[in-house]
């Protein structure tokens, strides 16, 4: 498979040079081929180790800090939210 690295550049916005682009278009196609090497799963349950189960943790609410207690740690506070420097015009 031919791998259009100008395209792809193009369409990422990118400037590339004639030399990375030949040396793009060679990783993308090693990452190709080591894609195409992988073996093909039979089913979705082979996704799963049966000697190591994934388990989940149970979704438990704890307490949480009042918002007074935590706004008291901050320098500078307008209607019950922290103050911060503008950062955009």
């Amino acid at each position: 498979m031919k791998i259009d690295v100008k395209r792809l550049a193009k369409l990422a916005h990118l400037q590339i040079s004639a030399e990375q682009e030949k040396v793009y278009a060679a990783q993308m196609q090693d990452i190709l081929e080591m894609v195409e090497k992988l073996p093909q799963l039979e089913s979705k349950e082979s996704l799963v180790d049966p000697n190591n189960p994934m388990t989940l943790r149970k979704d438990i609410p704890e307490n949480s800090y009042k918002r007074d207690v935590i706004l008291q740690n901050a320098p500078q506070t307008q209607a019950g939210c922290i103050v911060v420097p503008k950062v955009m015009d």
